[in-house]
């Protein structure tokens, strides 16, 4: 791979592109809500959620007709490879700010805009890092803004994280024992999807935690059902296609010791010899792979008749494959906003089997009123 570095040149270089709107065009993998490609983000995912799936369900509902997760504009754009020449990227967060649903049918346009950097600044990784900030807006076929992702990404010198060899004492992939994956895979199906029954704002309350859900041992088949269904934040292409496109930029691509194949930097996510050359022991999910678990947990909690209205995650940690997460959540503020929706404020956590924390959030979900008679959808549908 290319070993680039923070030189004073790069840097100007790199701040004179600040507010600069990128092109989209080759980056965009879904273009139109169909139900196919509903279907397919929600099996990448791994999300059963009927009112993603079946018609049947979807029209007795609210929607009429069958919804997107929120998490699906993912699989319209989710990034862009961009900037900084040679320096390895890794995504580190996001906030989503959804505004309406997207329904099967709707067509779906993105932007993206690199709004600025801080750094380089110490790093424990890598010595010296830079955080990106980049900001997505999405829209459907009348112009109306569907959600807003502000997103950062850091970056660092691979040499120096290969030097540095944070993770390298992690044992990789994970030993489980039969019986502890039996009772992984009890959990992973006790699955809680509240539904068509709806949570009224009235029988919440502060300290309520929500049922656990459970993703894993990542596997190479759970990677591959995501980049299907969209999730991959850059376009993965086969033979004479992707080699003009390495040809056009070569540190898009390094020649796998293995296979002797190009293989796009990308490939980090289910690539040995990749993962090694970014200072990482093993291959790793995709940050917003994880985010979308984190808007699972919390749709399957507020039913069919809630609105995300907001979630943040800090993607802290790497989740390597054979890693198993545990995704927890819990009331901490219930209260009426200034629109006057009911509203509930969640903390959310993801916890490895090693007791680490690699993605703490948090949300915003507006909840159908009893006493005041509101649903959130009436005023987004």
């Amino acid at each position: 791979m290319a070993e680039g570095t923070f030189t004073s040149e790069l840097i100007e270089e790199m701040r004179s592109k600040i507010g600069l709107k990128l092109r989209v065009e080759d980056a965009v993998f879904n273009e139109e809500a169909t139900r196919t490609a509903i279907r397919k983000f929600a099996d990448g995912i791994g999300d059963p959620n009927p009112l993603w799936r079946s018609l049947e369900y979807a029209r007795k509902t609210r929607y009429g007709e069958i919804a997107a997760p929120p998490s699906w504009v993912l699989s319209v754009l989710s990034a862009i490879q961009f900037g900084w020449r040679g320096i390895a990227g890794f995504h580190s967060g996001s906030e989503f700010f959804f505004y309406k649903p997207v329904l099967a049918g709707d067509k779906i346009t993105p932007e993206e805009r690199f709004t600025g950097f801080e750094g380089p600044k110490p790093s424990g990784f890598a010595e010296l890092m830079v955080v990106d900030y980049f900001e997505n807006l999405y829209f459907n076929q009348r112009g109306e803004t569907v959600c807003k992702m502000v997103l950062w990404v850091i970056r660092t010198e691979r040499k120096k994280a290969r030097e540095k060899g944070k993770y390298q004492s992690i044992l990789l992939p994970h030993p489980w024992k039969e019986k502890e994956l039996k009772k992984i895979e009890q959990e992973i199906l006790r699955e809680e999807i509240r539904g068509g029954n709806p949570r009224y704002w009235e029988d919440v309350q502060k300290g309520d935690d929500l049922p656990s859900l459970v993703k894993g041992p990542l596997g190479l088949t759970d990677m591959v059902a995501f980049f299907i269904g969209g999730g991959s934040p850059v376009k993965l292409e086969a033979h004479s296609v992707a080699l003009q496109k390495y040809k056009e930029k070569p540190n898009w691509a390094f020649r796998d010791p293995q296979t002797s194949a190009l293989e796009p930097i990308f490939a980090v996510h289910y690539n040995k010899s990749a993962s090694n050359a970014m200072g990482l022991p093993y291959p790793y999910d995709v940050g917003t792979q994880r985010h979308c678990w984190q808007i699972q947990l919390l749709t399957h909690w507020m039913g069919n008749d809630g609105w995300l209205k907001r979630c943040r995650a800090e993607y802290r940690k790497f989740v390597y494959l054979s890693d198993v997460l545990w995704f927890k959540g819990k009331v901490v503020n219930k209260f009426v906003d200034e629109q006057g929706e009911p509203c509930v404020d969640i903390d959310t956590s993801a916890i490895n089997q090693r007791g680490e924390e690699v993605m703490p959030g948090n949300a915003t979900v507006v909840l159908p009123s009893r006493d005041k008679k509101i649903w959130p959808l009436d005023r987004r549908l």
